[in-house]
């Protein structure tokens, strides 16, 4: 096992928030990023909690991300919210203009956000989590720096683009999170590895000569592939067209590395969400037996399946290594 610290949730939340304000970003930034960092912790890959946190860390300290963004917020159209985030996360633009986008849904039965000018959104079925928890379904993409080939040894040319879809089940259950990339995994999974030392599975990743590696260090210095071959790569195109083509933000060939650097990724993202009917009530238990007639068949329902063990509400396990860096942030 990794060697690892545990933190209660509050000892969690305080380092996170000693971290971000030690970095320089002002506190609607900070809580909108800690509510996020601690929801994927909890219910999302361990890999885009607090591992993940020190992206966004490192981005504020190195300039990538504006510390004292005004995200600014447009409705083009009667059903449709336009964000700008000027520079800063993801996720604080989505927070102020999350009340809008329920009235909207709740009004229409149909809303669309999008968001340009932001960093990389982290993970992506936080998004869909927060609609799905108000009874609403979402659907969601994103798209970031150019990682991923189409095919082996062709030139990278899509982000992860990952995208993601929650359905509400209601009754007090947690909601269906489809929530994957377009690549064969997602790119913190690689980073990982490499920090660890550890080799990671077939197909993967090409290294920099575009050949197949089992190599993670090699793996940074090349690309990633697309699952399934050319169908992961019309994925990865689609979702590059709901996100950066809907949203006006740059493809992922113009993204810079969110990783490194001072510039800005400024990437788009595209949010649907849906009312499931008039009778929402309805259409969520149909959903709800659907999907425990499902389990009863042996198949996996993502957000669903084992969730009772999943919810790591009596704490965090974090990477010594992440907690170390973390710690000596917040101690700036």
């Amino acid at each position: 096992m990794a060697d690892e610290v545990f933190l209660n949730l509050k000892e969690a939340e305080e380092l996170g928030l000693k971290a971000c304000l030690a970095a320089g970003a002002d506190m609607p930034s900070t809580r909108s990023l800690l509510d996020a960092t601690l929801s994927a912790a909890l219910h999302g890959p361990t890999t885009l909690g607090f591992p993940h946190f020190l992206d966004y860390l490192n981005a504020f300290i190195e300039g990538r991300i504006k510390r004292h963004p005004s995200p600014r917020l447009d409705r083009p159209f009667p059903a449709s919210l336009s964000s700008d985030a000027d520079g800063g996360i993801a996720q604080l633009g989505f927070d102020l203009a999350f009340s809008d986008l329920l009235k909207t849904v709740q009004t229409f039965g149909v809303a669309i956000f999008t968001q340009t000018n932001s960093f990389t959104a982290g993970e992506l079925g936080y998004y869909v989590r927060r609609l799905a928890n108000e009874g609403v379904v979402g659907l969601a993409a994103t798209n970031a720096n150019a990682v991923v080939v189409s095919k082996p040894g062709g030139p990278a040319v899509y982000g992860t683009n990952p995208m993601a879809f929650g359905f509400p089940l209601g009754s007090g259950s947690p909601p269906m999170i489809i929530d994957q990339a377009s690549s064969a995994t997602a790119f913190v999974n690689v980073v990982c590895a490499a920090e660890e030392g550890q080799p990671i599975p077939e197909g993967w990743a090409v290294n920099a000569e575009g050949k197949p590696t089992l190599d993670a260090e090699q793996a940074l210095l090349g690309a990633l592939l697309p699952f399934g071959g050319r169908k992961g790569g019309n994925v990865a195109l689609l979702v590059e067209m709901l996100s950066a083509g809907l949203s006006g933000g740059p493809w992922s060939l113009d993204v810079p590395d969110f990783r490194g650097g001072s510039a800005a990724p400024a990437v788009g993202m595209s949010i649907v969400a849906i009312m499931p009917d008039r009778d929402s009530d309805n259409r969520i238990r149909r959903a709800r037996e659907q999907s425990k007639r499902l389990q009863n068949l042996g198949v996996f329902v993502p957000g669903v399946t084992g969730a009772e063990h999943a919810f790591r509400t009596e704490g965090l396990r974090i990477p010594r290594s992440v907690f170390n860096r973390i710690t000596a942030i917040a101690s700036r």
